[in-house]
């Protein structure tokens, strides 16, 4: 895990938070290559997730910001791996966010700067394609039109996302 993703955990939290006041913070608990484990006590009870960077982004000449994808686990609110991705800006108002896990594609919608599953229904077939993975890609439009591109590595998804199967 690089030292952007631990240094820019917090923003992500702000996101994944329910709580709009003051958000808590996280602790980091595990790194498993790629992936860190992260939780915290919200409004909600506990939460906790898994959470990657890219390892590529595309366009390389436009200023990305932050981005992940992640993971949570909430079980007070009876939410069980739910996959996110957070953006460092702003995506286009009705775009949807196709990810792409070694060839098995998957849809997200959008609000603001953040895209969960279309399909609720799905979200474990993407955990699972995740854990059978290799590579996650995906791509995204912005509130200004620009295409853009992530590819993620898997490396430790898997122990990551045993890690907070039993978050209580």
């Amino acid at each position: 895990m690089n030292p952007k993703t631990i240094l820019t955990t917090a923003a992500a939290l702000l996101i994944v938070s329910s709580a709009a006041v003051a958000a808590p913070t996280p602790t980091r608990m595990n790194t498993f290559n790629d992936w860190g484990t992260y939780s915290y006590s919200g409004s909600g009870g506990k939460v906790c997730y898994i959470l990657s960077t890219p390892k590529k982004e595309l366009p390389a000449n436009v200023d990305h910001g932050d981005i992940f994808f992640l993971v949570s686990q909430k079980p007070g609110q009876g939410v069980s791996y739910e996959p996110q991705a957070v953006m460092g800006y702003e995506l286009k108002e009705g775009s949807k966010v196709t990810v792409d896990v070694d060839g098995k594609k998957f849809s997200m919608f959008t609000k603001g700067n953040s895209a969960w599953m279309e399909n609720a229904a799905e979200e474990p077939q993407l955990v699972s394609a995740m854990r059978a993975g290799h590579s996650l890609g995906l791509e995204a439009e912005s509130k200004r039109g620009t295409k853009t591109s992530y590819s993620y590595s898997l490396s430790g998804v898997s122990a990551a996302l045993d890690s907070i199967k039993d978050c209580k």
